[in-house]
């Protein structure tokens, strides 16, 4: 469904249904104890499939709305405003990553400890947007072909080579920088690999902004995205086997036998089918406006979860101990009150600001004459040190 500005409502369900699996996703992966992990379990092994779709297909469906973005309109290059806006929008993006993983406890005795480094979701979406943008700003000019072809040659350069470079542990790099490239410090996400979904994300964007006005966009572009999905779901480990059996190339074998990137990609396509189709079912505000929200979601889970800035999260007291009904009645709550509140402070959002800058000024101006009776406090007692001094110095000279 397309709304008079051209908005892509699919989108924002696909990102409210992404980021409602990773709030269900994380408070289950955390908190359920290890006994219940089954890996004989049908209904586990279910779960924790569909829990490995939940990050490609948000990381594409971030590439996807911010390219969209950003080559809506006539205007290219520095001229574009989107790229003012999303440079601010990705270093935002990195900031908040580190400040969710700041321990202000630790801070207050001088120390910052290891978990800070760590790179996480938003550094690497953050470090990704700012990626697509300068391969927007050096190619878009250029060649109407050069960007699309840069952005479909990263991820499959990304995906294909991924048996090589998780091998490497960048030590040649402070950590917190080796951190983007490798897990081996305990980073979540890198941005070798998942740099090469937000890529795709934004050839998938490029291609529906070239035909958004066709008549069977959707009919096209549906079956495209299922079809292409379950192709590479199920064929394209076999295809790398004969790749490898014909070229002799042994990387072909080595993707082969851990071929969850392009399979992860056959979901997120299949994902967007089905959201496609069922596009005209997806217009609920509340469910829409969630997909709007996923930057507020994403900070109150972590704080209400991990126990960002205090270290007290729900995951330092319950970490590995409930049984499964226990845990899925959790999730739902922990869903249901993590999405409440963000909702809540986006609808509030501007008037919140607004009493928080009130406050801030109020403060500043009732701090200003301390500030200047201190300042001139200071002043004489410099002068009156100097004046002592000069006297002292005259008595020992004489």
């Amino acid at each position: 469904m397309r709304s008079k500005t051209n908005r892509l409502y699919f989108i924002d369900a696909i990102r409210a249904w992404a980021i409602l699996m990773m709030l269900q996703g994380h408070f289950i992966d955390g908190l359920l104890d290890p006994v219940f992990k089954d890996q004989s379990s049908i209904t586990y092994n279910i779960w924790l499939y569909f829990r490995g779709v939940t990050a490609p297909v948000f990381f594409t469906a971030s590439g996807f709305i911010f390219t969209y973005l950003l080559i809506k309109g006539n205007t290219y290059g520095p001229e574009n405003p989107r790229i003012k806006k999303g440079t601010k929008r990705g270093l935002e993006l990195i900031f908040i990553g580190y400040l969710l993983r700041l321990n202000l406890l630790g801070l207050l005795i001088g120390e910052v400890y290891g978990a800070f480094y760590i790179v996480d979701v938003l550094h690497c979406i953050g470090f990704s947007l700012l990626g697509i943008i300068a391969l927007y700003s050096l190619s878009k000019q250029k060649s109407t072909y050069l960007f699309p072809s840069i952005l479909l040659a990263i991820t499959v350069i990304l995906f294909l080579f991924e048996p090589y470079y998780s091998k490497l542990s960048f030590s040649f790099l402070p950590n917190f920088l080796a951190n983007y490239f490798t897990k081996i410090n305990g980073s979540v996400f890198t941005i070798f690999p998942w740099f090469g979904y937000t890529t795709f994300g934004g050839l998938i964007a490029l291609l529906f902004n070239k035909y958004k006005n066709h008549k069977y966009l959707y009919p096209v572009a549906i079956a495209s995205c299922i079809s292409t999905g379950l192709g590479l779901i199920f064929y394209s480990s076999p295809i790398f086997v004969k790749l490898s059996h014909i070229t002799g190339v042994e990387l072909f074998m080595q993707v082969f036998y851990n071929n969850y990137l392009f399979i992860r990609l056959g979901d997120v396509l299949v994902t967007f089918g089905v959201f496609m189709l069922l596009r005209r079912y997806l217009i609920n505000k509340t469910f829409l406006n969630i997909g709007k929200s996923t930057l507020s979601i994403y900070i109150i889970h972590f704080v209400i979860l991990y126990g960002s800035f205090t270290g007290l999260g729900l995951y330092s007291f319950l970490h590995h101990s409930l049984n499964p009904y226990a845990v899925a009645l959790g999730a739902i709550l922990f869903a249901i009150t993590t999405t409440t509140l963000a909702l809540r402070y986006e609808k509030n959002k501007a008037y919140i600001h607004n009493i928080v800058y009130i406050r801030y000024r109020w403060v500043k101006l009732k701090l200003n004459p301390w500030k200047t009776f201190t300042y001139n406090l200071l002043k004489v007692y410099l002068i009156k040190t100097k004046l002592f001094l000069l006297k002292l110095f005259r008595l020992v000279k004489n």
